[in-house]
């Protein structure tokens, strides 16, 4: 049985006025049930019959053709099932190109200027910073920046070439495509926005005084199918599948409650490595909801906080539907720094979204749209509603922006 949840939260998905499937056959119940029937074959095959949380999750969301981020639907769009801050309006995109800009000037200006996105989708927020760059006369960073985004689904990649060529940027596109290919590291900027809460975690539990695993197994039911015994997908909590999950929780300074559920995400550190291998010298920045060790970890998420959204919903049943639901759980920042600090990056600084919007330009993006004189009143609104999305804490203004550095810089001695 699944543990009762916290009250969902209001900040990662942004409400859409009319929801619907932006493509019904991507997300119909064939697709849910062929990738439960694989999942449940991978349960059985198991020595144990059992697999992690962090393995279900994996499929659930990666799995090809059946994974919820491997379908032909838009997933963050008001017809999707969420809504992120690119998506709700375009000056989210032209402030943060302000902040890469800066990056940029920081780094002596370099002549080939890479900026990559992790899980850049159909390239929207990708866009918006050239849209940004553009309206601000940025004629010499444009010609040095390549734009290469890392997404898993080829659908995705595809629509990212399309829109680029109809902007009229496809001059910058470098379409590196996937994070298994590696690129040549160059001076860029490494961004990463509501990217690593879809990174696969662990589930723990503490019983009895000790750190147990929640694993995924299959209950065959009665074979009712409408009956209360109905099988279906269910969690075991088992001697932990590695000792790195405790190490995590005792390197973030945490001890869980009796009776506490948490996730832990163990793919933080292969993902910095990654990062690493792409940047000669730059930044990476983290744009994603999430807390530091001792507020995540804390008593007031003693449910943990995995949540499923579908249709701009929250869903609470990981195990509902899988493929048709996206699944996400916070960022353990304190974690990201530490292991990043491991591997040589240098925190620039950890503030909210409202905070990094506000110092990056905001205000001065508002004003310059509002001196457009194409502007329409219609426009104007939809831009004012999208700010106050991206500043108010109770919706997106508390997600966390952390910003690492890494190599040497132009003030930087040898």
């Amino acid at each position: 049985m699944m543990p009762e949840r916290r009250p969902p939260p209001t900040g990662r998905r942004a409400p859409a006025d009319t929801p619907s499937p932006a493509d019904p056959s991507a997300d119909s119940p064939d697709r849910s049930a062929e990738l439960a029937a694989l999942i449940r074959a991978e349960i059985e095959s198991s020595p144990d019959r059992r697999i992690t949380f962090a393995r279900y999750m994996e499929l659930a969301l990666y799995e090809p053709d059946l994974g919820y981020y491997r379908a032909t639907a838009d997933r963050p769009t008001d017809a999707g099932d969420f809504l992120t801050a690119p998506e709700t309006h375009p000056i989210f995109g032209w402030t943060v190109a302000r902040r890469v800009e800066a990056m940029w000037e920081e780094l002596g200006r370099p002549p080939v200027f890479r900026l990559t996105e992790f899980g850049a989708g159909s390239g929207t927020l990708g866009l918006s910073i050239l849209d940004g760059l553009r309206r601000r006369g940025s004629t010499d960073l444009l010609a040095a920046l390549r734009y290469e985004p890392i997404e898993s689904n080829p659908n995705r990649l595809a629509d990212v070439r399309d829109r680029f060529e109809k902007a009229g940027h496809l001059e910058c596109l470098e379409p590196t495509g996937s994070p298994e290919i590696g690129s040549v590291p160059v001076d860029g900027v490494i961004l990463a926005n509501e990217f690593l809460d879809a990174l696969p975690v662990h589930r723990v539990v503490v019983k009895g005084g000790q750190l147990r695993e929640l694993f995924v197994a299959w209950n065959a039911g009665s074979g009712d199918a409408d009956g209360p015994d109905r099988g279906g997908f269910i969690e075991l909590a088992a001697r932990p599948s590695t000792a790195d999950l405790a190490a995590r929780l005792a390197d973030d300074g945490v001890e869980l409650g009796e009776g506490q559920v948490a996730e832990i995400c163990l793919g933080l550190e292969p993902w910095l490595g990654q990062v690493a291998g792409r940047l000669a010298r730059g930044f990476v920045l983290v744009i994603d909801y999430g807390y530091e060790a001792s507020e995540l970890y804390g008593p007031r998420r003693l449910a943990g906080t995995l949540l499923g959204y579908r249709g701009h919903r929250v869903e609470t049943d990981p195990f509902a539907s899988p493929g048709r639901i996206d699944l996400t759980a916070h960022v353990d920042f304190t974690a990201v720094t530490r292991l990043a600090a491991r591997r040589g990056f240098r925190t620039v600084s950890l503030t909210t979204q409202s905070e990094f919007l506000v110092a990056a330009g905001l205000e001065e993006e508002l004003r310059a749209l509002q001196a457009s004189p194409d502007l329409t009143l219609a426009d104007y609104t939809r831009a004012r509603s999208g700010i106050v999305r991206m500043l108010d804490p109770r919706h997106m203004g508390r997600f966390r922006v952390l910003i690492l550095a890494w190599g040497r810089g132009p003030s930087q001695p040898d």
